[in-house]
């Protein structure tokens, strides 16, 4: 119905060229129907006629952009391109403004009152929505671990104005910058988010995990909650590093819990480790934007222990939802991942074999083999290839009604419990135990088995939707850094080899191009797909997976995402 393009107009014709490389049609649009655009301006175009045999497809401009290169373009392009929804219907924010600002008396009876417990949330420092706060206390036998969600279910109730917006957009989509959130900001950064020093609603999960980081008891509550401190990621780091008494001064409390929560971590690593859960280390970038919101550089991600601490608190917890709604034969939705399918395997196996690895697995892989794989990669110069060859062997994760276990993580039951003001999964899982614990049976929930199915099929598909744009948005910005950089000269490495030519990833970015065959040394290349290698006919020049080369930009094509490398000699 409504495509996205560049407006052109040439002898006294307009048409708008798709910027969807899969719209090979470009949109002719009457001179009445330009609303005003200009040569080079990005649009919408709302299709009136489409294409026949002999004709092309007719439009009217409906909506104007902007100039193609403008900040915040490539978001704006990706909300449309995805038809991802970023207006709110009439009465979803006045529906989330009409709770106030304040968690009051009336709102927190009948719950159980956390009030006076240090909890603390830890987040990245740029994050606005809190929605899980953390505690632990060591034990005798072990440790008390409290992790306390934010309780989106006591304000978006099923079939309101809030639930149906919820539902349509079923995850907070994050491009750099800029947030398209599942809920409106009076909820999501306002009375749902555990801020500190103030009363919020919570859904807690309070376990005992002994000190071979196993959960021996768990319980889930109602309750009320107040966030002692707002902590970061770094600073927590940092201060565990450091070996000072406190993190900050008057914080003894805090601080003995969060010494606590590092000791039940290193046991939670322990018993991930026994399990054989697979530890891809992903490498990320951020995006680093000027005063005028263009993109200034690109530099990596770092992850330390505070987040990873994190991330075995909330997986300790997210299971812990899977086994409650388990043992009371709840509908899901289970968070599932199923082991690598066949045909991944194949090329996975001769991928290893093609850099000398030897594979660990017979018939069917276990999770254990693939970890067997990360640690004994660790450290080589093409780790960080060989990672990636790996995660794009895994099967992708789905939300299901029937439970089907986690592969990558080597659980049996995994559910998505932690983050419900950003994820519909994780609502619909708070809904299911408020009702197990008013009813303590499963029985007339009103969420059957077949709308269930349903409701995962869409979260699923909305999730990755949510990625691909991610995604999108991210290589047009990449685009846009290295159009500045035409000409510059960076290190690099091989991460893709073709009879057309070699992927190059650049070392000091992440960011990737094509160094076309036509500009490979003057040869004839035969190309070998099972080793991933070209060989020069003449000069028996190799070019192969992971060798280190040194690359200059030649050419930029933003829309098309794609970037032209030269190898230099």
């Amino acid at each position: 119905q409504r495509v996205v393009g560049h407006f052109v107009e040439e002898s006294g014709i307009a048409l708008v060229v798709p910027d969807d490389a899969r719209i090979n049609q470009d949109v002719l649009v009457p001179l009445a129907d330009t609303a005003g655009a200009r040569p080079g301006q990005v649009v919408v175009v709302e299709i009136t006629q489409q294409p026949g045999p002999r004709q092309p497809p007719l439009g009217r401009v409906v909506e104007i952009l902007g100039k193609s290169g403008a900040p915040g373009m490539a978001s704006e392009i990706a909300i449309r391109n995805f038809d991802l929804r970023w207006e709110w219907p009439e009465g979803v924010e006045e529906e989330a403004t009409a709770f106030g600002d304040v968690v009051t008396e009336k709102m927190a009876k009948g719950r159980r009152d956390l009030r006076e417990l240090p909890l603390v949330t830890i987040d990245g420092a740029d994050a606005r929505d809190f929605d899980d706060a953390v505690y632990a206390q060591r034990r005798k036998n072990g440790w008390r671990l409290v992790v306390a969600i934010a309780d989106v279910s006591f304000y978006v109730k099923p079939g309101n104005p809030l639930d149906q917006e919820a539902v349509e957009r079923a995850t907070s989509v994050y491009f750099p910058g800029r947030v398209i959130p599942m809920l409106p900001e009076a909820l999501s950064n306002g009375l749902c988010s555990l801020k500190p020093d103030e009363d919020r609603l919570c859904l807690v999960c309070d376990m005992s995990i002994n000190n071979e980081g196993k959960v021996t008891r768990s319980r889930f509550d109602a309750a009320v909650m107040r966030s002692q401190a707002r902590l970061t990621y770094d600073q927590v780091w940092e201060w565990i590093v450091s070996g000072d008494e406190e993190i900050r001064p008057g914080a003894a409390e805090i601080s003995a819990s969060l010494k606590d929560l590092y000791g039940l971590y290193k046991a939670l690593r322990k018993a991930r480790t026994r399990r054989g859960a697979i530890d891809f280390e992903s490498s990320e970038v951020q995006f680093v934007f000027d005063e005028r919101g263009a993109v200034a550089d690109i530099v990596p991600y770092e992850r330390n222990d505070a987040h990873m601490l994190i991330e075995e608190c909330m997986i300790t917890a997210n299971v812990e939802a899977a086994l409650f709604l388990l043992r009371h034969s709840m509908p899901g939705p289970f968070r599932v991942h199923e082991p690598p399918p066949p045909d991944k395997l194949t090329s996975l196996e001769e991928f290893l074999r093609g850099v000398g690895i030897k594979v660990p697995w017979r018939n069917k892989p276990q999770p254990r083999d693939f970890e067997m794989l990360v640690q004994q990669v660790k450290g080589r110069e093409d780790q960080h290839l060989i990672m990636a060859v790996l995660l794009r062997a895994q099967s992708l994760a789905s939300y299901q009604a029937a439970n089907g276990g986690h592969f990558g993580l080597a659980l049996p039951a995994y559910a998505h419990f932690t983050s419900p003001i950003r994820r519909y999964p994780d609502l619909l899982v708070h809904r299911a135990i408020h009702y197990l614990l008013r009813h303590r049976s499963s029985a007339d929930y009103p969420l059957g088995r077949d709308r269930m199915d349903r409701l995962s099929e869409q979260c699923s598909h909305r999730s990755r939707r949510a990625e691909e744009a991610e995604r999108d948005v991210n290589e047009r910005l990449k685009a846009f850094f290295m159009e500045q950089h035409i000409g510059d000269e960076f290190k690099g490495q091989v991460t893709g080899v073709t009879s057309f030519g070699l992927f190059v990833e650049l070392r000091q970015n992440q960011v990737s191009g094509l160094v076309h065959i036509t500009s490979l040394p003057n040869d004839y290349y035969h190309f070998d797909p099972v080793v991933h290698r070209l060989t020069g006919d003449r000069t028996g020049k190799v070019f192969q997976l992971a060798q280190k080369v040194t690359v200059k930009v030649m050419a930029v094509n933003v829309d098309e995402r794609k970037i032209d490398f030269e190898l230099v000699k």
